[in-house]
């Protein structure tokens, strides 16, 4: 077998390997059986000469040749299933699959509500939600759509802006009725703040009343936007959340409003080549209405 003669599903099976650490879990995941998924590998390292993974009593440990060859095996996967998906349904109609990417906080806490608007207009559309703070590459066609908290800056994407989102501090009405509402600055460290530990960049991001923060100021340290805000609806403490999410939840009250401020711009981003699917433009529209109703409601509350 040459390098020309190895198909998709033996790097389908590399990659299952390199994410579970063993043929037997790599089976299970892709649904066949662990002989065969020995001969996917075999058959892939006869054909490169190289060994692919060293067996420890941890299992398979990939070698520098298979970690270097995992990036263009995810590119390899991620053409597949935008493969899957255009072949799921027609181009101009109401069925097939549609890939959508958020952030965890996004995909929690906003969009299910308009996800199930969406699908009770379009039972034929089948949903994927890919939810993570990384943004999915829509070149590469991770997803069909992305919603995102920066402008994208690719030349082939077709980017609508949403508009601001507004984020700021709150706490529950109840820790506040235990601790008080502080009233500057300097009575923060009185208080139980969340925030992040070891996520730098969003350190960086963060002024209250113009002035940076350091990370001793967090009691409670979290990098998870969705464990920051369990915490805050826990009583917990003070911690970040967006406005529209916390006008739907009466217990969350502002804390120092006119000191702390955050706008972020939301923007929905597809590739042009998938403008012409009906079931994509579809979710597209709906979203960029939804989003914008959204993006309304999320102004600071007072």
């Amino acid at each position: 077998m040459t390098g020309s003669d190895l198909g998709w599903e033996l790097w389908r099976s590399f990659l299952a390997v390199t994410e579970t650490g063993s043929l037997s879990a790599a089976a299970r995941s892709l649904r066949l059986t662990q002989p065969t998924l020995g001969r996917h590998v075999d058959a892939l390292e006869e054909a490169l000469g190289e060994p692919l993974f060293v067996r420890s009593q941890h299992g398979l440990q990939p070698t520098a040749l298979a970690l270097s060859l995992v990036p263009h095996a995810e590119a390899m996967a991620a053409a597949a299933e935008s493969l899957l998906r255009t072949a799921s349904g027609e181009a101009e109609g109401e069925r097939g699959t549609v890939r959508l990417a958020a952030s965890e906080i996004v995909g929690i806490e906003v969009l299910p509500a308009m996800l199930a608007r969406f699908r009770e207009a379009h039972p034929g559309i089948v949903l994927e939600l890919a939810l993570s703070n990384r943004n999915e590459d829509l070149l590469r066609r991770d997803a069909d759509i992305a919603v995102r908290m920066v402008r994208p800056q690719q030349a082939a994407l077709v980017a609508r802006r949403i508009g601001a989102i507004g984020i700021g501090l709150y706490a529950k009405r109840d820790y506040l009725a235990r601790h008080g509402n502080p009233s500057g600055v300097g009575e923060l460290s009185a208080h139980t703040v969340i925030g992040v530990d070891r996520n730098n960049a969003a350190l960086e991001a963060i002024r209250i009343g113009g002035e940076p923060v350091l990370r001793e100021l967090f009691s409670y340290r979290c990098d998870s936007d969705v464990g920051q805000l369990a915490a805050v609806r826990a009583g917990v403490g003070i911690g970040i959340c967006q406005h529209g999410v916390a006008a739907r939840d009466p217990d969350l009250v502002p804390v120092l409003p006119d000191l702390f401020d955050l706008s972020l711009d939301m923007w929905l981003a597809m590739h042009e080549d998938l403008r012409y699917s009906r079931r994509v433009r579809l979710l597209f529209d709906h979203l960029a209405a939804e989003l914008g109703a959204y993006a309304k409601v999320g102004r600071r509350q007072s």
